[in-house]
């Protein structure tokens, strides 16, 4: 109700609706001023405004206006592009063009991280590559080692093969807009390989990870704590583990935040995962990425 009000105030501002069309005229939609349609379809989302940016030359016309596409763009948008993406002030760059380079993924900290906003929605998600954790043991061959995947937005892995105390750390430093956000480790037990066309996942390696559960915990800048643990076992697949949620209040002010996943119990080892990121998703989101 609140949006059918919204959408007869500016079909008034642009004048239509204040006077009695025409008996003898006949108006089609390539007929309506660019700024009139531009004020209806903000209201849409930008998939819908894309759509109907191919009907006709106002249409498409009307899909360009900043103040559309600036109703998109997250609250965190400028610094996403200056101090993430080091582009400069993006002042004189269009605001479609900015949301459209904002929806591809965009890497950062020497390709270890990686942003998108989601296209429906315009909300702010993140990939932080297994690269840009404090392994214990990486350095070892015995224990660990880095593989190539397609299965990974950043194209490697980390893959364990054995060892008796398994930590992993990461941090982040990043402004977010106000909302909800959940974390979540990306794990697989393990190792795939193409063979003959097809998928086919070496499980040899795996063990241990029914004996004690793996602890996942957060923590936040402003003092957020989080966390949660559970058994690793379902095997041969991709799996999201749920760290827990944080809350943005402040959308000023970059926010820190550290993560790990452990199982320091010595009484047993275990081995044959891999490790592929971090995702940080808006909770309404991140309820999806679960389901699938």
């Amino acid at each position: 109700m609140g949006t059918g009000f919204s959408l007869f105030a500016e079909l008034e501002t642009c004048g239509i609706g204040s006077c009695p069309p025409s008996k003898t005229t006949k108006l089609g939609l390539g007929d309506l001023p660019e700024n009139c349609i531009s004020c209806i379809i903000k209201y849409l989302d930008p998939p819908e405004i894309c759509k109907l940016a191919l009907l006709n030359r106002a249409f498409h016309g009307a899909s360009l206006a900043d103040f559309v596409w600036e109703s998109k763009l997250p609250s965190n948008y400028k610094f996403l592009i200056e101090k993430v993406l080091q582009y400069g002030p993006p002042n004189y760059m269009p605001k479609k063009e900015i949301y459209s380079k904002l929806c591809q993924p965009n890497r950062f900290d020497g390709g270890t991280k990686e942003f998108w906003l989601d296209k429906t929605l315009g909300k702010v998600c993140l990939s932080i590559s297994a690269k840009a954790m404090r392994i214990t043991g990486i350095d070892d061959r015995r224990y660990w080692n880095y593989i190539p995947t397609e299965e990974s937005r950043f194209q490697i892995v980390a893959y364990l093969q054995q060892i008796w105390w398994f930590e992993v750390l990461g941090e982040l430093e990043l402004e977010f807009p106000i909302g909800s956000y959940s974390m979540y480790f990306r794990l697989q037990l393990g190792k795939t390989s193409i063979r003959f066309g097809r998928r086919v996942c070496n499980l040899d390696q795996v063990h241990g990870w029914d004996l004690k559960p793996a602890r996942f915990h957060l923590s936040t800048s402003n003092g957020q704590k989080a966390s949660s643990e559970c058994y690793l076992n379902e095997a041969g697949k991709w799996i999201h583990y749920h760290v827990g949620d944080f809350v943005v209040e402040n959308p000023n002010t970059p926010l820190k935040i550290k993560f790990s996943m452990v199982q320091i119990d010595c009484t047993h080892t275990k081995g044959g995962l891999c490790l592929d990121s971090v995702l940080i998703y808006p909770t309404e989101l991140g309820k999806k990425l679960l389901k699938d």
